[in-house]
């Protein structure tokens, strides 16, 4: 049978931020105006940010729309059966001119309880990093509720927080409670559980254009916060034309492939499968169907399309639900 479909771009959601920049358009060619850009959502069914489709047949449409009108053909028939006609995941390119806030995410339970939401499972691939840039990625040895207050309340919180240096290529895999920043200097692709419930911490007593600091959760984030020290950095194998596994968790999979030349691509039809070129350029085919993609770009291909080709020389997060 014909597919309804075809691999689907949408128009980025760009979001101001006070720690934001201008590399989303210098490196990735996002259509920016302000010099303050943080985020580019790519792919998003959060509410009030909901990704409309930009290219093809089906342009001006919602990914909401298209989800529920075939959400079999669209989520695949594992992601329908789990999630119903949710999409369960949120994809963004970040930029931060200056540190992010210090953070921490809830897991389901309490996200749930608290906010009706998924909890926020995320990952980082650091497409760019200035030199000396870091981020900030749990505690540097096991610690309490008490001694994180003390700390927070003396405003000594980053010395018992663990410091990362960061550089292209390097991915982080953050579980819900991990207190997090990402560093100023860097560009990072993010994959995450569809949710825009954060924490914040402590904002290194910034103000914004308006003189006002930004809102902190010190009491919710209490109970969300794994005290102790955690494991965040992923290594992975960069074999030529293969899916090399980064991250596989409850929530998706995350591959990494070095493209050069040409792919044959078989699906279960199970899932979507969501392609965010990192570097270079690559095409996918099908049926017919021929377009060309670049860095910064992040293209959906619907669980139906079960047979695609991949081909050109780029670097490839490959994203899918296991």
């Amino acid at each position: 049978m014909k597919p309804k479909s075809y691999p689907l771009q949408f128009e980025p959601i760009l979001k101001d931020r006070i720690w934001g920049g201008e590399k989303l358009k210098t490196i990735l060619n996002k259509p920016i105006s302000s010099k303050i850009t943080g985020e580019s959502w790519e792919l998003s069914t959060v509410e009030g940010d909901v990704s409309v489709v930009s290219n093809g047949l089906l342009k001006g449409k919602s990914l909401m729309e298209l989800i529920d009108e075939m959400p079999n053909e669209i989520l695949g028939t594992k992601v329908y059966s789990r999630f119903g006609k949710q999409f369960p995941l949120l994809f963004k390119y970040l930029d931060a001119r200056e540190d992010l806030s210090i953070q921490v995410h809830p897991n389901d339970k309490l996200a749930k309880e608290r906010h009706n939401s998924f909890g926020k499972t995320e990952m980082w691939y650091v497409m760019q990093a200035d030199a000396d840039a870091r981020i900030i990625v749990g505690f540097k040895e096991n610690s309490s509720k008490e001694e994180y207050l003390k700390h927070l309340n003396d405003k000594t919180l980053v010395s018992i927080l663990d410091d990362v240096k960061a550089k292209a290529g390097d991915v982080f895999f953050l579980e819900t409670g991990t207190v997090h920043a990402i560093g100023a200097g860097l560009v990072v692709a993010e994959i995450q559980q569809t949710s825009d419930i954060t924490y914040r911490l402590y904002d290194f007593d910034r103000i914004d254009a308006q003189g006002n600091t930004r809102e902190l959760h010190v009491d919710l984030a209490l109970d969300a916060i794994n005290y102790n020290k955690v494991e965040t950095q992923k290594k992975y194998e960069t074999k030529a034309n293969s899916s090399n596994v980064v991250v596989d968790c409850p929530y998706f999979t995350t591959n990494f492939i070095p493209l050069e030349g040409k792919v044959e691509v078989s699906k279960s039809g199970e899932t979507f499968t969501v392609y965010m070129c990192i570097e270079g350029s690559f095409e996918i085919e099908f049926d017919g169907f021929k377009q060309s993609y670049i860095k910064g770009d992040t293209v959906l291909v619907p669980a139906e399309i079960n047979a695609f080709i991949l081909s050109g020389k780029a670097s490839i997060l490959e994203i899918y639900i296991s």
